[in-house]
């Protein structure tokens, strides 16, 4: 028996499941390139870099294939500005990490005791809140073949609720951080401290993103 997927063209959730996958690995190698950092291995800091960099490029191949498919006569069982705005989100998203990594090796930098502890945690928990984002993306599937109702779609609202709960945390940490952060200002270069500030910005615009791909799904599903 054809699913709706099988039956309405599977092609282009595959190609978002893709996409979501290179998202997820250039996420997963952040943790690492702070590491490095951290500990002064400056060839291993760029090695982790470049290859966030041809994660983020293989992302933007799918998403160019993705958008060429869409583009054609597919009946989907969800409209294709939907697919497209869920794309664009994550593809920003990855996006985010790469720039990241790039500011990352700009210049030498260094993470002070001082906010150490707390910069690994606000990472954390910018990197959980995609990941849950990232669950319900995956659930896409099983809300198509439930029609966009009953138990999946509750499952999925519940989800998007505890996305929008993570960034907010991630927000007040945030603000935390940068107190802490100011605090150590006259032990910074005044292009190390901004480069920093920069880094802070860019790792909260992941959550920031999370949450509003998460509203977007909700959105659709409201829709059905």
């Amino acid at each position: 028996m054809y699913t709706l997927l099988n039956l309405f063209g599977g092609s282009p959730f595959t190609l978002l499941k893709q996409h979501l996958n290179c998202t997820e690995e250039c996420m997963q190698s952040l943790p690492a390139l702070f590491v490095a950092l951290e500990k002064g291995r400056r060839e291993e800091l760029e090695q982790i870099a470049e290859a966030i960099s041809k994660k983020e490029h293989e992302a933007d191949l799918i998403k160019n294939e993705m958008r060429s498919q869409l583009s054609k006569s597919l009946v989907l069982p969800i409209k294709r500005e939907s697919l497209l705005e869920f794309l664009s989100i994550l593809d920003r998203i990855a996006d985010k990490a790469e720039d990241v990594a790039v500011l990352a090796t700009i210049r030498q930098l260094h993470l002070l005791p001082q906010f150490q502890e707390l910069f690994h945690r606000f990472l954390e928990k910018n990197l959980s809140t995609f990941s849950e984002v990232a669950l319900v993306m995956r659930e896409l599937h099983e809300l198509i073949e439930s029609s966009f109702g009953g138990i999946e779609a509750e499952k999925v609202r519940q989800m998007v609720e505890e996305v929008a709960d993570r960034e907010h945390e991630v927000d007040l940490m945030q603000r935390q951080l940068l107190k802490h952060f100011f605090l150590c200002e006259d032990q910074l270069s005044y292009g190390e401290f901004g480069l920093w500030q920069k880094i802070f910005e860019t790792i909260g615009e992941i959550s920031n993103l999370s949450e509003n791909l998460a509203y977007r799904v909700r959105a659709t599903l409201e829709l059905q």
